[in-house]
């Protein structure tokens, strides 16, 4: 199994991941994903079959790469590190998801929620979430189970979740409105997987979090 994309050091492996997804989404511009050859993808991106399958087990796994890619673009552009950084880092990451839902519904308005890879957005930009969040209050592992980890689990699927059916609601209020509200029920999952933490009330509390919260 490659390494994960964000992880990637190398230049030269992270420029042919780069042209293999920049192929995939021109292709998707003009076709359905379904009707997208392995064969059309290393065509479109002037590399062999054998050096696709180097980095990617089919074309669902670059499709994953390729969502999970744009998800963390959004991160980075907001700070946003792979180790959790407590409940700000919880608001950014809910409104991050919020706007990349609604970055893709944009860009693909006749996809709606039942398309051939909508489970693959699901699981990349949870998968995604949870990453972040593993970090938040973790303890140290004493006896193999982490609960943190499960915690981190449980609010990546409440907050992508809540950001699913928000972002599916065309008179959907703005993000800076619907972030309290996803915390105010996110924070106690991660909160309790470590009682001692003590996180900042100006950060935690959902009418403080509105106010801080920018898009």
């Amino acid at each position: 199994m490659p390494i994960s994309d964000c992880e990637v050091r190398d230049p030269r492996i992270r420029r042919t991941r780069q042209l293999l997804q920049g192929a995939l989404r021109d292709l998707m511009q003009a076709r359905s994903f379904e009707d997208i050859t392995v064969q059309d993808i290393t065509d479109a991106a002037t590399v062999n079959r054998a050096t696709f399958y180097d980095h990617y087990a089919d074309k669902f796994a670059l499709l994953d790469a390729l969502i999970a890619g744009g998800f963390h673009e959004i991160l980075h552009t907001r700070h946003v590190q792979l180790a959790g950084a407590g409940p700000s880092a919880a608001r950014a990451v809910i409104e991050a998801t919020c706007d990349y839902l609604a970055q893709i519904r944009a860009e693909h308005p006749d996809c709606g929620d039942k398309n051939a890879f909508q489970p693959l957005i699901d699981a990349a930009i949870t998968s995604a979430i949870r990453r972040i969040l593993a970090g938040i209050d973790a303890k140290p592992v004493t006896d193999g189970f982490r609960p943190s980890e499960m915690a981190a689990t449980a609010a990546a699927w409440a907050i992508y979740g809540s950001a699913r059916h928000w972002s599916s609601n065309p008179s959907r209020p703005p993000v800076a409105e619907v972030v309290p509200q996803i915390l105010n029920f996110v924070l106690p999952m991660l909160e309790n997987a470590n009682p001692q933490s003590q996180p900042d009330p100006a950060q935690s509390h959902p009418a403080n979090a509105a106010s801080g919260s920018s898009v």
